[in-house]
């Protein structure tokens, strides 16, 4: 007869593997795993009790720490997600009747699975772009029908920096942004879920592009730069916020042991290590662009101003590299890709994939002039 062994008997391994850590990939600069100076905070803040909910000494930190970056008088709020990050804060500049104006590729219209609308209960006017970015003109193309009881009232407009395209928005053009919505009795929200990298791209504080530049609510990006989960509401004018308070917990974003999602912003963010890691993925982007520009068939399609570099290739291609390296489809129809790095990226990386892509394209090259 077989019996089973009392728990306390059997073999386990809490720590056991389940993936192969020498594989790559240019997905996402979510793929990659948490930096270890964040993971050493959030085991130092693992230690005894701490009051719940945020009234825990980290998060007291976080807000000095916060305005120290942007400057007295804000206020944060520590949520999970992105999506979470940036419905909070779009609620808290609009009345019910509110609308937002934004790209067409705005991560809230093409990635959050209609959460601003459906949790939000928001109303999204969004606008095609050549590179991802506004311009006061292409607000306009929105910002109209004040006052129509028919039409849903433009009275926020919500940026992306760095944008989903990889491009980044100067202090002047924010400020443009800023000051066009403001005269219309708008507000601005920027969804800072790369905050960082455009900071290293531009070489400036992070409060030079934000709140000096007029921007009213941010949503503070952690996850995409080496944090294990978490983003920060910021914000930066609060006479323009209300309700943040009871919108975090309405919306299911109040955590409870809310110090290690702080934690791990004042890891970030006491020292250089959010500058460090954007300045590193960025600088892998920009060594990846240098490499395929020199590949025939390879034709990037946008600036590379943060940690994304975005081409069009030969039909057959992209689906035979991704036998070897995970990568996305942007626009399927035009070919195009999207290859993304990370804190953790290493040259290496970058030489392994751009030879493997060198291959494929001569292989291509090959094949049709055998044909």
């Amino acid at each position: 007869m077989t019996t089973t062994a009392p728990a306390a008997t059997r073999t386990h391994h809490p720590t056991a593997r389940l993936h192969d850590p020498s594989i790559r990939g240019f997905a996402s600069d979510n793929y990659s795993g948490v930096h270890p100076e964040v993971l050493a905070a959030l085991a130092a803040a693992n230690e005894g009790h701490q009051v719940s909910y945020g009234e825990d000494d980290y998060t007291a930190r976080l807000q000095e720490l916060m305005e120290e970056h942007f400057g007295p008088g804000i206020e944060c709020f520590p949520v999970f997600n992105g999506t979470g990050a940036n419905v909070l804060s779009l609620q808290s500049l609009l009345p019910r009747w509110g609308a937002v104006v934004c790209a067409s590729t705005a991560h809230i219209n093409m990635d959050e699975n209609g959460a601003p609308e459906r949790i939000g209960g928001i109303k999204l006017l969004h606008v095609p772009t050549p590179d991802g970015k506004l311009t006061p003109e292409l607000i306009d193309r929105e910002a109209w029908g004040f006052g129509d009881e028919h039409r849903a009232q433009p009275l926020a407009v919500s940026i992306t920096q760095t944008t989903e395209l990889g491009t980044c928005y100067t202090p002047d053009e924010v400020r443009a942004i800023a000051d066009h919505a403001h005269s219309k009795g708008m507000k601005l929200h920027m969804d800072g879920a790369r905050l960082a990298n455009a900071a290293a791209h531009l070489g400036v504080p992070l409060r030079a592009f934000t709140r000096d530049a007029g921007v009213d609510i941010l949503s503070f990006g952690g996850t995409k730069n080496g944090l294990l989960y978490g983003e920060v509401v910021v914000a930066l004018n609060p006479e323009a916020a209300h309700g943040l308070v009871f919108l975090r917990k309405m919306n299911m974003q109040l955590a409870s042991k809310m110090r290690f999602l702080s934690a791990q912003f004042i890891a970030l963010l006491e020292g250089d290590l959010w500058l460090r890691s954007a300045a590193h993925a960025n600088a892998m982007a920009a060594r990846l662009r240098a490499a395929v520009e020199t590949i025939d068939g390879v034709e990037p399609t946008q600036n590379t101003e943060s940690n994304g570099v975005f081409a069009v290739l030969p039909a057959g291609v992209a689906g035979r590299l991704r036998e070897s390296f995970r990568f996305y489809d942007w626009d399927e129809a035009a070919r195009e890709v999207r290859w993304m790095c990370s804190f953790d990226t290493s040259e290496e990386d970058i030489d392994a994939f751009a030879a493997a892509i060198r291959q494929e394209l001569a292989a291509h090259h090959e094949g049709r002039a055998a044909r």
